[in-house]
């Protein structure tokens, strides 16, 4: 087993020697379940609470409703607020990917934590067709004039995932029921759709400018991007992600994924408190109204941000861990190697995200970010950076299993054996088996 120690250098605390033992002795899975619930201990009580209740009474798996909750809050605090630490300026918009088996209550995770922003698209929509019916301009050019104020896009092009965020310029939020079909267009290198899929989540993610320039349609300028992703997909398909580019491009770096870590088998005649669900969404609806009062006073030049400032005690924990993460850098020679890279990035935008969800609800949003917070941003990061690890095992395992196949299909043609004695050997189906046999 490869030891990935994250106490690289002496070991000076108790925490320490605990971190280093348990990189010894339990795998990645139950490494990354004792993160979770650390994790979870540490989240607000209303969010504790909703998770262990939609657990129990859904049976939605605890690690998917978090990655959808910090989602749905990345979403809604959009350009509106800053960080700036280490020379840097960060913002909190994050790609979550949600990794499973057919039936393992992905999607409802997904619906319970977005149904505020759901919600709030609703309204707007109804505003929007009230104004379209009250345009009196010609309707080709009605689109072009209207705002229609979105926050989530689900199933759509990237042309109008550009023209959407172009139109709501502080967020714009990308969530599919499966990615593989998104991921499999960027995999194309005949897809012109793909490549721009590509480009637009790999400017997104560091909040560039994205230029659109059409020849016989309207053109326009992102002066500052802010997609943000939640996806879900299944175990099999991993390695799709991993593939044609998509890795070596860094995309995969930037996505924070989510496998299946807890399961609960026993069924409930019980329902989710409604005051869960109510102060959850209250708190979503919270941030979305801070943030659009501070929209609402941008100029037209770029978006008005609010910078949230950092304890002395904040920032140097911080500048520790980064410090941390270049050392483990160090010794890694797989594609872990690159991830940890984008976590020195990473670990801004969650402190950012984590300081805005535990201090809405108190209206102390602009209180500095302590290391409390800090600290928690921390044990996410290492939670999605272990997940990494799963999911990487995953993909590896999958593509030995190919090879192996593919030297069984080779030996049996060296030896005039036929595809039925290799079914027979496998126990993989015809179909699948007569694909491989004939690539050979």
């Amino acid at each position: 087993m490869f030891i990935d120690n994250n106490t690289t250098g002496e070991l000076n605390s108790k925490t320490d020697i605990e971190k280093a033992i348990n990189n010894i002795v339990l795998t990645e899975e139950e490494k990354a379940k004792l993160q979770l619930n650390k994790i979870i201990s540490k989240l607000p009580k209303i969010l504790q609470k909703l998770i262990d209740e939609a657990f129990k009474h859904k049976r939605i798996s605890k690690e998917y409703l978090l990655s959808s909750m910090l989602f749905a809050y990345s979403n809604a605090a959009g350009l509106a607020f800053n960080i700036k630490c280490m020379n840097y300026t960060n913002y909190a918009n994050l790609y979550f990917v949600i990794v499973g088996s057919r039936g393992d209550v992905k999607s409802p995770a997904m619906d319970l934590a977005t149904k505020p922003i759901k919600n709030y698209d609703d309204k707007h929509y109804n505003t929007y067709l009230q104004d379209v019916k009250d345009n009196t301009n010609d309707i080709n050019s009605i689109e072009e004039e209207i705002n229609r104020k979105q926050l989530l896009l689900q199933d759509a092009t990237i042309e109008a995932t550009q023209f959407a965020h172009s139109k709501n310029p502080y967020s714009i939020g990308v969530m599919n029921d499966e990615l593989l079909f998104l991921i499999e267009k960027m995999a194309n290198k005949n897809s012109n759709e793909g490549s721009a899929w590509r480009t637009f989540l790999l400017q997104g993610s560091t909040n560039k400018h994205i230029d659109i320039a059409r020849k016989t349609t309207h053109s326009y300028r992102i002066k500052q991007s802010y997609p943000t992703l939640l996806g879900s997909t299944q175990t099999q398909f991993i390695p799709k992600f991993f593939a044609n580019g998509n890795l070596e491009s860094g995309l995969i770096d930037r996505l924070l994924f989510t496998t299946k870590l807890t399961n609960n088998d026993k069924l409930s005649k019980g329902k989710i408190d409604p005051y869960s669900i109510l102060k959850y969404n209250e708190s979503v609806v919270e941030l979305l109204d801070y943030r659009t009062a501070i929209e609402n006073d941008m100029n037209e030049e770029n978006p008005k941000s609010l910078n949230i400032k950092l304890t002395q005690g904040a920032e140097n924990k911080i500048y520790e861990y980064s410090q941390k993460l270049i050392n483990r850098q160090k010794i890694l020679h797989d594609e872990t190697h690159q991830y940890i890279s984008k976590m020195q990035i990473s670990i801004h935008k969650i402190t950012l995200l984590i300081h805005l969800i535990t201090n809405i609800s108190q209206g102390e949003i602009q209180s500095e970010i302590t290391e409390n917070s800090v600290e928690l941003a921390i044990l996410l990061n290492e939670f999605y950076y272990t997940n990494f690890k799963i999911v990487l095992n995953q993909t590896n395992n999958t593509i030995d299993k190919k090879l192996v196949l593919k030297e069984i299909i080779n030996l049996a043609k060296e030896n005039n054996a036929e595809q039925k004695d290799v079914v027979a050997i496998t126990g993989k189906s015809k179909g699948y088996i007569s694909k491989l046999w004939n690539r050979e």
